[in-house]
């Protein structure tokens, strides 16, 4: 008889986002991340074992290649909507936790921490295909049991 492998279970309490506000310079050009520190000590980490990275193009620009406030409006709706859709329908087994939100030099990046990247990916190239996104926009899915590409995010998030 074949033996099949253990699999482990894991209790989760999602946590109640807390944000912290970080400004900084990157190649001389103004960033500000909006980062949901409760994630840094999150734990079981493998659970969202998944890196997910939206990066939006920004069109409607001010200085220093930040967006004005329409164009912030129609982004921020834009980003509603992804979040809406990556969480899921159930909330207190969300799909996704939302890690942060970086606006830098004309882009809108999305940082969430992913369960199953399946549906996610799914809904996005249906968007894609379908033409019916507010910006360009592209995306990575990148396992990441160990959340080593959410360290930038995790230290700015608790400084």
């Amino acid at each position: 008889m074949d033996e099949q492998p253990e699999q482990t279970e894991y209790r989760v309490v999602i946590p109640r986002p807390t944000y912290r506000i970080v400004e900084f310079q990157q190649d001389d050009m103004p960033g500000v991340a909006v980062i949901n520190e409760k994630l840094a000590n999150f734990e079981p980490k493998i659970v969202f074992a998944w890196h997910l990275s939206v990066m939006l193009q920004l069109e409607e620009l001010a200085l220093h290649g930040m967006p004005t406030p329409a164009e912030r409006e129609v982004v921020d709706q834009f980003g509603a909507t992804l979040d809406e859709a990556f969480r899921g329908k159930d909330e207190l087994k969300p799909n996704a936790l939302f890690l942060d939100r970086i606006t830098w030099n004309a882009t809108r990046e999305l940082v969430y921490r992913v369960y199953n990247p399946e549906p996610i990916h799914k809904y996005l190239v249906e968007m894609i295909e379908a033409k019916s996104h507010k910006r360009p926009f592209d995306y990575r899915i990148d396992p990441d049991p160990k959340w080593k590409l959410s360290q930038w995010h995790l230290r700015a998030g608790t400084q």
